[in-house]
């Protein structure tokens, strides 16, 4: 089978996936799309929006808590620009009658303990409080749990972070959004309104075929955990950027590589006794197995469910990889599980071509010497100069575990940082003989020989 007639068969497995999600479950209209670096933009849309809009890449629909995931970006962005830090307390920077002592990181995380909306019962009513409202009632909120005792979901406790992000940047939530995220990536179908294109949202009843429309419902001051409204074009496209942003924002104008490695570092899991999914930094993380994990959020709203993931690792995932499914049904979750099958099965039928290997630059003289296997702590590791850089891994590691890069230190011969892998941020010194050859290593103050010893300096082969 050509190349391309590969890639037409695994276009209509993908469509098929998303066919079989609307049919089966009963969702009046799905959007779907897979972003990659190496292909054309996949889309499909199936149903209809339940007023006089036709359906199609256009039609915008309720993402829910997706929205918290750009929030959380919009802190990191004032992380990074020094206006905050993540360990400080909300009271340095917003004047709170309550809860003022829990911490940016802990509310990013959500392991703050604030209870999980604002005072009332807002969605019995659908009435939420305005910005004055939500402060002035903060008091009456609960800390359900000590601050970092485990995982506690808090749409309220992001809606703080979005009144923090306009303070500090003297502006509203929606305009900083606007300005520092969505115009510079190019999301300009990703809104705070739904617009004249949106879809209807509607409940599917359980026991027939009706499906009623759900109230149209703004989120006031809350809007920063879940009022954002898009398209499933540009939520595959955002999801790619969470995953990969070194390929989606070359130039860092949103925010680092390095503060999207931080943010989707694992803080907490979700379940304690079943670890199949955890929370960084404003990102759900679910791992797939064989060191691949999902990056993203769900959102749920009235009448709308949500899905944005993108993949890192494995083998055959491409650059740039996400996809989104957006539905109008407020109970169908296996819309949430599509995503990730659309995710696979694009891997599956259609992997990343391999990237031919080729020679390149012989390490540095002085490193020639330590290249090869060395022994600590009774275990076996190979070092090696690949990619331009040190590097280093376990004589057992399976292939896909990435290895420890080590750094120079330009003040230090024989002293590199580990900059990745294991032991990052530890230093690796290097001893050398008389005659300059390199015979013994200490790497995170651990001793390193060419050949197997006992803590005590025993040689075995003496």
């Amino acid at each position: 089978m050509s190349s391309a007639a590969g890639r037409t068969a695994a276009a209509q497995q993908l469509e098929r996936l998303v066919r079989r999600v609307q049919a089966q479950a009963r969702v009046p209209a799905v959007s779907a799309a897979v972003h990659r670096a190496d292909r054309a933009l996949w889309t499909c849309t199936v149903g209809g929006t339940g007023n006089d809009t036709a359906l199609d890449e256009q039609t915008r629909f309720r993402i829910g808590s997706v929205t918290k995931t750009f929030t959380a970006v919009l802190v990191m962005q004032c992380r990074d620009d020094g206006l905050l830090d993540l360990d400080d307390r909300l009271g340095r920077h917003l004047d709170l009658p309550a809860h003022g002592e829990l911490t940016v990181r802990r509310l990013l995380s959500h392991t703050a303990g604030l209870q999980r909306e604002p005072y009332g019962d807002v969605w019995d009513t659908l009435r939420v409080p305005d910005a004055d409202q939500l402060v002035a009632e903060l008091d009456r909120a609960e800390r359900v749990l000590p601050p970092g005792r485990r995982f506690h979901y808090s749409n309220l406790g992001m809606a703080l972070l979005g009144r923090l992000v306009g303070q500090v940047r003297a502006s509203t939530w929606a305009e900083v959004l606007t300005e520092r995220v969505l115009t510079p990536l190019g999301l300009t179908s990703t809104t705070v309104s739904p617009g004249p294109r949106a879809a209807t949202g509607y409940l599917v009843d359980a026991y027939s075929d009706e499906a009623h429309p759900e109230p149209p419902t703004d989120f006031g001051a809350v809007g920063p955990a879940a009022q954002l409204w898009s398209t499933a074009t540009d939520m595959a496209r955002w999801a790619a950027f969470l995953a990969d942003p070194a390929a989606m924002d070359a130039t860092g104008r949103v925010l680092g590589p390095a503060t999207l490695e931080e943010m989707r570092w694992p803080v907490t899991v979700t379940d304690e006794a079943l670890w199949n999914a955890g929370f960084g930094l404003g990102l759900i993380l679910v791992p797939q197995g064989d060191r691949v994990v999902h990056v993203g959020h769900d959102g749920a709203m009235p009448g709308f469910l949500a899905g944005a993931y993108g993949r890192r690792g494995g083998e055959g995932t491409p650059a740039a990889f996400g996809a989104a499914v957006l539905g109008s049904s407020g109970t169908s979750a296996e819309l949430l599980e599509l995503p990730h099958r659309l995710l696979a099965a694009a891997v599956e039928h259609d992997p990343a071509e391999i990237t031919p290997w080729r020679p390149g630059d012989p390490a540095p003289a002085q490193l020639r010497g330590l290249l090869g296997r060395w022994w600590g702590e009774g275990f076996q590791y190979v070092f090696s100069w690949r990619d331009g850089t040190l590097q280093a891994r376990g004589a057992d590691d399976p292939p896909g575990k990435p290895p420890a890069v080590f750094a120079p230190q330009p003040d230090r011969p024989d002293v590199f940082r580990t900059v990745a892998g294991r032991e990052v941020g530890e230093l690796l010194r290097l001893t050398r003989d008389g005659a300059g050859v390199v015979v013994r290593m200490h790497w995170a103050t651990y001793r390193f020989t060419r050949h197997q010893e006992a803590f005590d300096g025993y040689d075995f082969r003496a």
